[in-house]
């Protein structure tokens, strides 16, 4: 799996209620509801958000309340992935099983990654910017991988009983 795009650059402790504000929960169509992520601190990003953009964060990404619809609005706006140095357990279970690419990077804060087009490539864990590779992502399992590849853990599931 090999990702391109934009980067969307965010700090530490990135919490689930501002990836998506509580006053947006009883939305239920997921389309309606990615278009508010992120509101509460970037208001660029739902509405200039291309499909297969990035999201690189620091550390704890994702942490606060257990909702998934953080990682359901992410996924319904089209981020191809998000790579942070680490991420809220609760969330990073929520995002896999949705089929969303969430990355461990260690020092993924600290690289300038500003106005470079870059890939991540999932099989070799290997970050590339302007063609050259800057970091080593953490890798997945082949389960996790498998997970991803389906786009959810509910495709993965759906596919093995029909097979």
């Amino acid at each position: 799996m090999d990702f391109q795009g934009k980067i969307w650059r965010y700090g530490d402790n990135v919490d689930t209620d501002v990836i998506i504000p509580a006053r947006y929960l009883a939305i239920a169509d997921m389309d309606e509801l990615a278009t508010h992520a992120m509101e509460d601190i970037d208001t660029t990003f739902a509405p200039n958000v291309k499909p297969g953009d990035i999201m690189v964060a620091g550390k704890n990404f994702g942490c606060g309340s257990s909702r998934e619809h953080a990682a359901i609005c992410l996924k319904g706006i089209g981020a191809g992935a998000v790579i942070a140095e680490s991420f809220a357990r609760i969330f990073y279970r929520n995002g896999i099983n949705l089929g969303l690419p969430l990355v461990v990077c260690p020092g993924i804060s600290k690289l300038d990654l500003n106005h470079k087009e870059i890939s991540l490539d999932l099989e070799a864990g290997t970050l590339t910017a302007d063609g050259k590779v800057v970091a080593q992502v953490e890798p997945f399992t082949p389960y996790v991988l498998s997970i991803l590849e389906a786009g959810g853990i509910k495709n993965m599931i759906r596919a093995k009983l029909n097979a």
